[in-house]
């Protein structure tokens, strides 16, 4: 580990391990909660190789590191021993708006295990193919082979998403595996034969037969293989219990009693109460659809493939199929499923149209794969991967669902048998009586679906959506040196339009002091920041309050927004562009309210510096607009 021994050294001299109360990073430093300041040696902090200074504000003890501080971050959790303390609290971190704190639980859960989901449902889609053209049968042992390995992750997910998930929450991931083992667990599904001990909740949805008890407690048996929520939620209560657990069990003990309890307690409250309700909110969603497609199949249309991905997120989407089981036995056909036929093309569609725009190399690869397995029905690389981290194109792929679950409503699409996924569906819509409207309903609606999947997300998914502010033709240069760059040059642009501020004059000393890069210093005066450069965005701190950009040249340009405004824990501050994506100069990175964080006492001068780089001929002027060169630096 590179930085181990530097880790070493700063705890030590924060007081120890012991004095930690918590510990997570910003764009630059460290920032430290310690339970006695007096015991840290900041002057020997100071002087270590990798440290840049030490500051303390807002109850924190800071160690400044700058562009190096997430390898740093890292180091000091693992050898301080605070991973199950979480890397960044969700009690003392960056809170964000609702949703993005949705959208970053999600993502972290799922990132790990992308490639490998991808790669099992690219397996599945192709081995569906080969049986459909004739190439394998489905009782060839080449068949079951290649269906056991597109199987492997989607049956066992409870388990990989068991470690995942308990690692988000701040827990230990073997704990989260042994849940998701738990649930499972091949011999619990041979319990259901025979006749049950009793039924719970007769006569009603909820009706279940109970065919064993966990200390007279009944246990509702359920499928939890493919799941999702349950494994989330159970590892979510498993991380909090443990760390509980380990503040009042022994330290002699707590290696094995911690996990012990943790299982005793999560496991059984995941089969007698967490998986249940999970369960029944998804038939709660079936029942509610049957009702709505009643009432009018264009809503019920609307409704169903504009929401299917995101009930295919939670896990929902299983209760509708029981109801269409019920509906093929009883009426021959099911409306239900077929109006979610359109979704996955949208999908596919938005996926497509990422592909194509996406300057960041690693979308664009694994938006191949996503697509190829899209088409064939699994679109879950393609959310979960793709268009979820990246917010506006699955937004603009559940329109599009919506878009072809209205035409197949309003053209009586349904399906007659529970056939194939993607492009595999369109059989199950051929009715026993030949070629009706609602076929052509389901080729125009996926059609539909598509389009419009790929043209919004094209259009207006906000994927490398670049809109100069300030367009490069019409800046006038403030200073003849900074706007005459020559061979090996790059000139940086103002982010802002505000007052120019010595970088030495600001108060921040890992600033002023240069320790971080040379630069400017901005007074803002108004709440838009824009990319002075064209570049990757490189660094985006959770609470927007900090930018990174790495230029196609390798110079590294870091805008920090006001003074210690991590505190804020993100109010006021909206980002337009995600960490990864390709961004052209003036392209608007961030919007701030100016006025609300005056009045929260945090200063508004803003560094706009290069960490690798040496710069040259600083604009002489007092003020300046957005788009103005305010800077040259050395390529």
């Amino acid at each position: 580990m590179k930085y181990e021994q530097l880790a070493r050294d700063i705890i030590q001299q924060v007081g120890g391990k012991e004095n930690v109360n918590s510990v997570v990073h910003c764009i630059t430093r460290l920032r430290f909660k310690l339970k006695d300041e007096s015991k840290a040696n900041t002057e020997a902090i100071k002087n270590m190789d990798g440290v840049v200074t030490v500051m303390k504000s807002g109850g924190q003890y800071q160690v400044v590191i700058g562009n190096h501080v997430p390898d740093v971050y890292k180091a000091v959790v693992e050898v301080g021993g605070f991973q199950n303390q979480s890397p960044v609290d969700e009690e003392d971190g960056p809170k964000g708006s609702l949703f993005s704190r949705f959208i970053d639980i999600i993502s972290s859960i799922f990132t790990p295990v992308l490639g490998v989901l991808a790669a099992t449902g690219m397996i599945k889609g192709f081995n569906a193919l080969f049986v459909a053209v004739g190439w394998l049968d489905a009782t060839s042992g080449t068949y079951q082979l290649l269906n056991a390995i597109g199987d492997s992750l989607f049956y066992f997910f409870p388990i990989f998403l068991g470690y995942t998930a308990i690692k988000k929450f701040g827990g230990s991931p073997f704990i989260g595996m042994a849940i998701g083992a738990a649930l499972v667990y091949p011999t619990l599904s041979t319990l259901t034969a025979g006749d049950p001990l009793y039924t719970v909740f007769a006569g009603t949805m909820f009706e279940s037969p109970i065919h064993i008890t966990f200390l007279g407690v009944p246990v509702i048996l359920m499928t939890y293989s493919t799941s999702v929520i349950p494994i989330i939620i159970a590892a979510f209560f498993a991380a909090k219990l443990e760390k509980f657990l380990k503040t009042v069990i022994p330290d002699v003990i707590k290696m094995f009693i911690v996990p012990l309890l943790t299982l005793l307690i999560i496991v059984p409250l995941t089969f007698i109460l967490i998986g249940p309700i999970a369960t029944w909110a998804g038939m709660l969603l079936g029942s509610a659809t049957v009702a709505v497609y009643n009432l009018s199949p264009l809503i019920a249309g609307i409704f169903l493939g504009g929401l299917w991905q995101v009930f295919v997120i939670f896990g929902l989407h299983w209760g509708l199929v029981p109801v269409a089981i019920n509906n093929l036995t009883s009426l021959g056909a099911d409306p239900v499923l077929a109006l979610v036929f359109a979704a996955s093309f949208a999908q596919i569609g938005a996926v497509l149209a990422v592909f194509l725009r996406i300057k960041n190399q690693k979308i664009k690869t694994l938006s191949i794969p996503a697509f190829i397995s899209g088409i064939f029905g699994v679109t879950e690389p393609a959310i979960y991967g793709v268009t979820l981290p990246l917010k506006k194109p699955f937004i603009m792929s559940c329109i599009g669902g919506a878009v072809g679950g209205g035409i197949m409503g309003i053209m009586g699409t349904q399906v007659y048998i529970i056939g194939g996924l993607g492009v595999f569906g369109y059989p199950s819509n051929i009715s026993p009586e030949g070629i009706t409207t609602g076929f052509y309903g389901s080729l125009i609606g996926t059609a539909a679906a598509f389009v419009v999947g790929f043209v919004l997300t094209y259009l207006f998914g906000g994927v490398n959506k670049a809109v100069a502010t300030t367009p490069q033709s019409d800046i006038t240069p403030v200073a003849e040196e900074v706007s005459a760059t020559k061979v090996g040059q790059e000139q940086i642009l103002s982010p802002l339009a505000g007052n120019v501020v010595n970088l030495k004059d600001i108060s921040d000393v890992a600033f002023s002091s240069g320790s971080l890069g040379q630069g400017v210093a901005i007074e803002p005066t108004e709440g838009k920041l824009v990319a002075p450069v064209s570049g990757t965005v490189s660094a985006l701190f959770p609470t927007h309050h900090a930018i990174g950009i790495t230029t196609e040249t390798g110079a590294e340009v870091l805008i920090h927004i006001g003074m210690d405004t991590v505190q804020l824990e993100g109010k006021h501050f909206k980002a337009h562009v995600t960490q990864g994506e390709f961004v052209e100069k003036g392209q608007l990175l961030i919007e701030f309210d100016l006025d609300a964080i005056k009045r929260s006492g945090r200063a508004l001068t803003t560094p706009v510096i290069v960490t690798n780089r040496k710069v040259i001929s600083p604009n002489k002027a007092s003020h300046v607009q957005t788009g103005e060169p305010i800077f040259i630096i050395n390529e």
